[in-house]
């Protein structure tokens, strides 16, 4: 085992899966001379060359258009968005031809190819680079998206995205690059579409993913002060969700906090909220709360965007609700 940063096994991945496959290739702004924005390819230029590592002009829509092209061709390319939210001026190219291509061609071509960047707010960056689009791209068939929360899940799902036939969005956070972690030396694989129990609770259970799940953990260790055992869910994946590990959790506990980084309208804390009603309803003994950002563009100023974005307090304030403390 060596302790390794969130950005370091990110390129431990891709290099991994470069030197098994060579039909595998990096392209994005900055990943090759500049060892990535956030030095997520460190050194990957060096090892695999320009052919490998790419530099594109700042042109999404143009890029993500070639390397959707390529896997026709017989490519593996993982293209690297600075932000999520630059991934807008290329949102037709993944909803209308990456996700699509494979129902559209009867089934003839795949699309093997991996979207990764950070998404969701990262202090203070303003309204147009602090959004999360994990719902955005889970809400279309033929994307698998991905989300993260620490080191040792990163490298071990990114693995799998590479190798997976369908086109994987995988999302990051600016905030998680320097988070470290063991990471084994030998290689290993974690299944896209399920979920891990992080924690073993009896009184509540809590779902949520990516770097927002640190106010989670927070929560629980406050409220286990108080005697009330959560049970802690990380998705890691979206879509698929993995919905009978939520179920069957919340049949034990019987209660159901949800804690998220988007909008309230419309999001994975929706759909999760239907489906357990519809499949474990007679299992509730209190009504399911869920926990977003508020309902608007994220703030600049430091202390509206605290109010903002979900805090741990806000968690426990949710968790004593249900459990009518």
């Amino acid at each position: 085992m060596a302790i390794k940063t969130f950005r370091e096994v990110i390129a431990e991945a891709m290099s991994e899966e470069m030197r098994r496959d060579p039909s595998v290739y990096l392209m994005g702004e900055e990943v090759a001379e500049y060892n990535g924005a956030y030095k997520a390819s460190k050194g990957m230029l060096d090892e695999f060359g320009p052919e490998r590592v790419i530099d594109t002009p700042i042109a999404e829509s143009g890029f993500t258009g070639i390397a959707v092209g390529s896997t026709l061709t017989g490519c593996r390319p993982i293209v690297e968005y600075m932000t999520f939210n630059f991934s807008l001026v290329a949102i037709d190219q993944i909803i209308n031809n990456a996700a699509k291509i494979y129902q559209m061609s009867g089934g003839q071509w795949n699309c093997p190819i991996v979207f990764r960047g950070p998404t969701a707010s990262a202090g203070q960056l303003g309204a147009t680079h602090s959004q999360a689009f994990e719902s955005w791209y889970a809400n279309t068939p033929g994307l698998k998206v991905v989300v993260p929360s620490n080191p040792y899940d990163a490298k071990g799902l990114l693995k799998s995205a590479i190798r997976d036939n369908d086109p994987v969005i995988f999302m990051e956070s600016e905030q998680m690059y320097g988070d470290k972690m063991e990471i084994p030396e030998e290689e290993y694989l974690i299944p896209i579409g399920k979920a891990e129990v992080t924690r073993e609770g009896t009184d509540v259970t809590i779902v949520s993913f990516g770097k927002i799940i640190k106010q989670a953990y927070m929560a629980a260790d406050e409220l286990a002060k108080e005697g009330i055992s959560c049970e802690v869910i990380d998705l890691r994946t979206v879509r698929p969700l993995d919905y009978a590990t939520i179920i069957a959790s919340v049949k034990k506990t019987n209660r159901l906090v949800i804690l998220e980084e988007a909008w309230p309208f419309g999001n994975v804390s929706t759909e999760i909220t239907y489906m357990v009603q519809q499949k474990a309803f007679d299992f509730l003994d209190a009504p399911i709360k869920r926990i977003n950002t508020k309902d608007t563009s994220a703030p600049y100023s430091p202390n509206l965007f605290q109010t903002w974005i979900p805090q741990a307090k806000e968690v426990v304030d949710a968790v004593k609700a249900v459990m009518y403390k």
